[in-house]
This record gives structure tokens, sequence and C-alpha cells, in this order.
């Protein structure tokens, strides 16, 4: 197959999103991760930019890659200047990466009004700063600036940015929709002018952002007209709306469109790679991103959901395994016996036919009444194991009871007080809390704690309350989401009432009895 390479900015253009700021160990992070998925291409950024673009440079010295070559960025030499005499040129050349991306204008808007220099002088800025790497021993990639606007303005001259890279020595010209307001059908015009006028001379790249929404469909369209090489994050970070998304790019080059871009095993590691970015970036990933998002392969209508259980591809585009993904069959009101099996199966509860109509029956009634199963699959499962008759409560509950007081100096004191038998045994015990939930999971704890004791492992995480029908006011139903963990494992229960701290009770309840299933 042929190849498309694909080049990673994360550390340099991808710093421009909003709220983005990474430490040197965290960048450090980034480029192996980067490499580990098989990026051609790591854009570190440029050397001396900064205090900390100038120690990352030196630590990346440092740091063998498997996959990937270094580059770093910068601009062609400045007006009225010889390339061997600009000093960013020459920190560039002094640096240990061995290719550098330099970005030149090909605008004439921009060469006339931005840098103020004649077009003619522009040129010669481009073909000096790209012959000055070459001559230093350095791969040479050129970024042509605002190429698809200047294209527009004047296609000829655009073109006359593009060969004085390529005349120069620069093994890729990249073309740049630099403000992301290009569509695909003007980008794969373009670029195939590129491809017929120097294509034979000069590898050409395409960088899109997604201002229009377009930057992955401008990218493989670009691809389709002849590029080569790709420009974009994975994840799609960057400034205003974003790079394109190599996340999304680099499936459907390898997938759909059949080329060779990383090996299955490093595409198989997409998924988990785009999360752990995420995670060091210290942002939530999208669960609605395409091929890596928890809900790309998520199928909640009954129908589909039978689909995919009789044939996978009828409402899947690929196998989420092969982007290391993994297919989730949600519990809703829209349902069917499919997607009770399904759970069923995964939790490891046998159902039959009647006990899984019954299921769907009851799923539906709970979920019209206020239950949210898909962000509460504990609860589902529990549901599950109740038609199932294979459901085991920890306790039987006698009664509870919660008071409240306020103290004229502000001070505010819960009492939780809670009788349960387990086994035949009857337990009453009392707990101070920080609030009622706090106060009956105190209580309840101490009480069964003897016969359970590794409830003392459980521990809640997440509390959260959404009221269902704000037309009601404070008698609205309530419904209350809580997640819980025990070291191993992560899950959700919910309860829902017009009470919230009965609400709140079933939840918790939830919780702890799914620890012990």
């Amino acid at each position: 197959m042929e190849q498309v390479k694909l080049y990673d900015t994360t550390l340099r253009d991808g710093m421009g999103g909003r709220g983005m700021s990474l430490s040197v160990g965290e960048k450090l992070k980034v480029a192996q991760a980067l490499d580990a998925l098989g990026m051609q291409f790591v854009e570190a950024g440029f050397p001396s930019s900064n205090p900390k673009e100038a120690e990352l440079f030196e630590r990346l010295a440092e740091v063998e890659l498997e996959n990937a070559t270094f580059v770093a960025f910068g601009m062609t030499r400045r007006r009225d200047r010889a390339a061997a005499e600009d000093e960013a040129l020459a920190v560039l050349a002094s640096s240990f990466a061995a290719a550098i991306c330099l970005v030149g204008k090909s605008s004439p808007l921009h060469v006339e009004k931005v840098i103020r220099v004649s077009r003619e002088e522009n040129l010669e800025m481009i073909a000096d700063s790209i012959a000055f790497c070459r001559e230093q021993g350095k791969r040479a990639i050129f970024d042509a600036e605002h190429f698809f606007d200047g294209y527009r303005e004047d296609s000829a001259y655009a073109l006359e940015c593009v060969a004085a890279a390529a005349g120069a020595g620069a093994e890729n010209v990249t073309l740049c929709d630099t403000n992301g307001g290009s569509l695909p059908s003007y980008v794969a015009e373009a670029t195939a002018a590129v491809v017929a006028a120097v294509g034979q001379t000069v590898e050409i790249g395409i960088h899109t952002h997604d201002d229009s929404g377009c930057g992955v469909a401008n990218s493989l369209v670009a691809v389709e007209a002849g590029a080569r090489l790709v420009q974009g994050c994975v994840n799609g970070y960057g400034e205003r709306c974003g790079n394109a998304n190599l996340a999304s790019i680099l499936p459907a080059l390898q997938l759909k469109m059949g080329f060779d871009a990383v090996t299955p095993e490093q595409l198989a590691s997409l998924t988990p790679t785009a999360h752990y970015l995420d995670e060091i970036c210290n942002l939530a990933s999208d669960p609605d991103r395409p091929y890596v998002g928890r809900n790309a392969f998520a199928h909640k209508a009954g129908m589909h959901a039978a689909g995919v259980a009789a044939d996978a591809s009828t409402f899947e585009h690929l196998d989420p395994a092969a982007v290391g993904n993994q297919r989730d069959i949600v519990a809703s009101e829209l349902a069917g016996k499919a997607t009770v099996r399904s759970q069923a199966e995964h939790a490891g509860v046998e159902l039959d036919d009647e006990a899984a109509t019954r299921a769907v029956q009851r799923l539906k009634e709970r979920e019209h009444r206020g239950y949210h199963y898909e962000a509460a699959p504990a609860s589902f499962e529990l549901l599950l194991r109740r038609e199932a008759g294979t459901y085991k409560p920890l306790f039987r509950l006698e009664s509870f009871r919660v008071v409240v007081e306020k103290h004229a100096d502000g001070e505010v004191t819960t009492e939780a007080t809670i009788k349960v038998e387990v086994d035949g045994r009857r337990y009453f015990q009392a707990a101070e809390g920080n609030g009622p939930v706090n106060a009956l999971d105190k209580a309840l704890r101490t009480a069964i704690a003897g016969r359970y004791p590794h409830l003392a492992d459980v521990e809640l995480t997440n509390y959260k309350v959404r009221i269902l029908d704000e037309a009601h006011g404070t008698g609205a139903v309530t419904r209350v989401l809580l997640d819980s963990a025990d070291g191993e494992r992560e899950w959700g229960t919910t309860g829902v009432s017009e009470n919230i701290i009965e609400a709140s009770w079933e939840a918790l309840v939830d919780s702890l009895e799914y620890a012990f299933q």
C-alpha cells in the first residue's frame, strides 16, 4: 500500500488551544505517546521562543524515538537579511532536531500587508531559508501559510511560492488552510493544481484547521488529490476550533482509503492513546469523538442493538477493536430484548426469554419514572439479577430516620438511625455525618460491617442530583446518581423519588450491593 505520513503538531500548534498548557515533563510524555502510536513526525516547536521550550529541546535531545522524527519549527528569514545572518534560523540549525519546518507566506495579501515586502523578496526569503537549512544538513519542510487564501487571490503567485521552496530543496511543501475557512471541493481543486505543477519534484502535504467544521474532510480530499503528508493533532487540539483531528484522519486513511500510515497494532492503540493524551492535557475526553469516543460504538435504539447482535456491520462502519475501542449496548427506554440480553451476557447473568421480556418491561417502566440506567449500569445489572432470580440483598431494611438540626449559632448537625436485619439478626445503629446521605452511609456500614468487611474498600466518589420536573418546585421528582469504586472497579448507581433522601438511599444501597454481586 502507498504510504501517507502523519505529522503531529500538538506540542506546537496544539498548545494554541484555549486552556492548553503543559509542563516540560508532560510534553515529553506526549512526544513518547505519539511516537508509540506511529507518527512519522512530531513537531516540537521553536527551540528558544521561551525558557520552557529551551528546556524541552534540551531534554528531547536525550529521548530515543522508534518511529518519529522530531521537527523544529520556525519562520523564513527576516526581510533585508541573509539567511546565514538570521539569528532565528541559526537557532533552528543548531538544534538537535533532524528536520526543520519553516512557515512562509503564500498569500499576496499577507506579503504586502503583514511582512510588507515585495512579492519577489518573499520568494527569495522562502528559497534562501530552505536552502540554508539544507546546507546545515537538515531535512526541510515548508509550510505555505494561508495557501488556500493565496490561491484564491492569485493562483499563479501561490504556486510560485510553492515552487520556490521545492526548487531550494524542501522535501515536502505543505499547503495550509490557516484560518480553516476553506471547503472540501476547493481544497481538492487547489491541491490537485499543486500536485500537477510540482508534484513530480516534491512531496505535497496538507495542514487544515476546523473553523468551518471541515478539517478532517479537507485533509482527506487533499490526500485523494495527491497529498502524501497530513499535519494535525491527535484529538484535534489547537487554536480557535482546533487543528485537523488525526485520531479521525488516521483510521480513515488506513481502513477506508487503503493507505499505509501505521502498523495494525499501532492503530489498535489509537483509542487508549487519545484518552491518555486528554488525561495529560487535563481535558475531559469527548465521548462523541469519531472512532475513539466512548459513544463511538454505543447502540441505544432497540432496532440497532438487535441488528448489531445479528451482524455488527449492520450499524457499525468498522470493527471497534481495529481502533482500540469497544462496542457498548446502552440500556434505556429505547431498548429491546437484544439490548437486555447483551447486557446480561456481559454481566454474567443468565436470562431466559420470559425473564428478558420482564426485564425489558421493567426497564421501560422505570425509565419512564425517571431512572437513567445509561448512566447507572450497576443499578441496571441489579435489575437484571432480580428478574433472573439471582439477586441477593445484603440486608432487609426495617426502617431508617434522619434528623437535621440547625442551631442558632449556625452549626448544623445530622444524625441517622437505621434498623436492618442480616441473616435473621436485627441491627440498630446511629451515626452522625456531613449531611443526611453521609450519615445514612455511616450508620449502614457500621451496622453490617462485621458481616461484610469488604465494605471498607467501597468509596463513594461522586454524588449528583437532578430535578426531573422543575414545574413542581421543591416537590419535584429527584434523580440521584452515585459513582463508587473499590480500588479495582468503578460503577454507577441511581435512585429516583420525590424525596431526595429516599432517592439517595436507593442509589446508596445499590452501590453497596453491587460490590458483592
